[in-house]
């Protein structure tokens, strides 16, 4: 390859090309960042400052403490089953749960009947961590499937937006999918000759021609687990994402160095996601019940992230303070995250959603 792409991961995706002809792009995207060796979650801690991007438990304390207590007093009104387990999917550092398990610490019986389990494929995240929740017994999972079949506590935050998509586009009544192709060194997205896709019959009624619509078969097979799970043993689940209620239009991006990256290059060198189809997980999760799709400022206001917010602030002054306010205001401003940022709850039927949404 030149020098606008040059890397392993690269390389042996021309040759897969060479051999299959063009992949779909939620192929494309498992390879760029699951790939074992050169994948972009394999090879690196991608948050923070250092990294790619910074999610909301790393910019403040206080949004990892409100999931917690949601997810807690969803525990207390299902009469406190024990043993359950407190689950997270994509725990980047492990920050989220740490707060999480601070946050609950004074809720009488909690951690006693508490089971952590992390779902992370990442060799480097999971080093990271082990040494975030020392002392708590956290056991590793590389899928939803092997979390115990027991009631289930979960938190999802920014973790469905990573999983790999297909994109289609509508000619009449049919569609031409996204492919990722070759251009001699280069990897190009290309579309596919017209197709029926099915899983987009009920998209005919809503898209014109040349509309694009996203589907993630990875998010739903998971939302489906997920929501089984807790339809048959109890439980909660809060799940934390940029998106809307339903796909329209092209999302898909790269992220490196903070700034938006052209996708096709360096592949497995830049975080790749699409905004999420909440729409699409809430109708998988059957028998479970969700949540109305709710903002996530409004969520955390619910929860009384305001009042958190001043009781920290008076302990603070100078810099501290004044990032502890911006790190406030980043959570909940609609001009921030606090709009662009959804909450959907999953809960069994019968039960009350959990604190901070509405059923």
């Amino acid at each position: 390859m030149t020098a606008r792409g040059a890397t392993a991961l690269g390389e042996i995706i021309l040759a897969q090309i060479d051999a299959d002809g063009p992949m779909t792009l939620a192929d494309y995207m498992a390879l760029c960042l699951m790939h074992p060796k050169h994948g972009y979650y394999a090879t690196r801690d991608p948050l923070g400052t250092a990294g790619d991007f910074t999610t909301a438990p790393e910019i403040s304390q206080m949004f990892g403490e409100l999931i917690g207590l949601s997810l807690a007093q969803a525990w207390l009104d299902q009469a406190a089953p024990a043993p359950f387990a407190l689950a997270e999917l994509g725990p980047g550092r492990g920050t989220l749960m740490a707060d999480i398990l601070r946050a609950t610490r004074g809720v009488p019986g909690f951690h006693a009947a508490a089971q952590v389990h992390l779902v992370e494929t990442s060799p480097t995240l999971r080093s990271v961590q082990a040494k975030t929740l020392e002392g708590y017994a956290p056991k590793w999972h590389t899928g939803v499937e092997a979390l115990p079949d027991i009631p289930l506590l979960l938190a999802a935050n920014e973790f469905f937006d990573a999983l790999p998509i297909r994109q289609a586009r509508r000619d009449g009544p049919a569609w031409r999918e996204l492919m990722v192709s070759r251009d001699g060194p280069r990897l190009i997205p290309a579309l596919s000759a017209p197709t029926l896709l099915p899983m987009l019959g009920h998209r005919l009624g809503d898209t014109a021609d040349g509309d694009i619509v996203e589907f993630c078969d990875a998010g739903t097979r998971i939302a489906a687990h997920v929501g089984t799970q807790i339809a048959r043993n109890g439980g909660a689940a809060l799940i934390v994402d940029y998106g809307d209620w339903r796909s329209l239009g092209d999302t898909f991006q790269a992220m490196r160095a903070h700034a938006a990256a052209d996708p096709y290059v360096g592949p497995g060198a830049a975080d790749l996601t699409a905004h999420v189809d909440f729409e699409a997980l809430a109708l998988a999760v059957a028998p479970a019940q969700h949540t109305h799709l709710t903002a996530q400022g409004v969520f955390l206001e619910r929860l009384g992230i305001a009042q958190r917010a001043q009781k920290l602030a008076d302990a603070l002054g100078g810099e501290a303070r004044s990032a502890h306010v911006a790190a406030h205001r980043r959570l909940t401003h609609p001009a921030e995250m606090g709009t662009l940022f959804k909450v959907m709850g999953l809960y069994p039927k019968g039960a009350a959603p959990p604190p901070g949404l509405t059923g």
